[in-house]
């Protein structure tokens, strides 16, 4: 009898440390995949309540100030990819890990794919209040596009090397001109001449005129969760590259 309580006994705390076990592998997978849904809840509710919110009634932008949920956001992404790639460069350069030059990398590449619907969401704009796709008169477009010409020029940089190990000290090494330049041409450059673009060369910025608590209210969840959004692209893209390199070693 004492042997049979002394198991039941035994088969009760078992099944309790189980029990607790599944618990906090169900917390660290919720926890570690929690901000994935905060993105996504983000993004919708940027897109649904950004078409359907009041906004200010503004001389030739009118309806056209809802862009600023989906253009000003991809241009906070990039820049926040770009320095996740900045860092791993710096990492790989002080640590020597091919690890942190596939960081770098696929940040970069996150980076310049949201440089894209940046773009175009920009064009589009220019076009509804400029009258115009695009003008060389902006210094901040013509910052943009020369930002993306140097980041192009690091992948090809990086393609047109075999060696990994050369390719990577290259790579972090022409990423930190490529970062300063990119700080440069969108940051800086814009500020000290004149621009079309709010908040530069004397044009008062959004936030100073016309960016109302209707307008705080979507645009910053929708800056959070496209950042949110490019680290889940970002975990995705590191994950894919490192088991292609341990399929090539098999």
């Amino acid at each position: 009898m004492e042997k049979e309580k002394y198991k039941h006994h035994k088969l009760k705390v078992t099944e309790f440390f189980q029990i607790i076990t599944d618990c906090c592998i169900f917390v660290k997978f919720y926890m570690k995949n929690f901000y994935k849904l905060i993105s996504i809840v983000l993004i919708l509710f940027s897109i649904i309540y950004g078409l359907l919110n009041d906004v200010p009634r503004l001389p030739i932008l009118n309806e056209s100030i809802r862009n600023l949920y989906f253009h000003v956001p991809m241009w906070f992404v990039l820049l926040f990819q770009m320095s996740i790639s900045l860092y791993y460069a710096l990492y790989f350069l002080s640590s020597q890990k091919i690890e942190n030059d596939i960081k770098s990398n696929a940040a970069a590449q996150i980076g310049f794919f949201f440089a894209i619907p940046g773009i175009l969401t920009g064009m589009l704009w220019a076009k509804v209040t400029w009258g115009t796709y695009w003008t060389f008169s902006d210094p901040k477009l013509n910052g943009v596009a020369m930002a993306i010409l140097v980041y192009t020029a690091y992948f090809i940089l990086r393609n047109s090397i075999d060696d990994e190990v050369k390719k990577a000290k290259l790579a972090a090494v022409y990423n930190i001109f490529a970062y300063v330049m990119t700080i440069v041409f969108i940051l800086i450059l814009p500020r000290l001449t004149d621009s079309l673009h709010p908040g530069n060369g004397g044009n008062p910025a959004f936030n100073q005129y016309d960016l109302n608590n209707n307008m705080r209210i979507v645009f910053y969840p929708a800056v959070i969760g496209w950042i949110l959004l490019s680290i889940w692209l970002f975990e995705l893209k590191v994950k894919i590259k490192k088991y292609k390199n341990q399929i090539q070693d098999l």
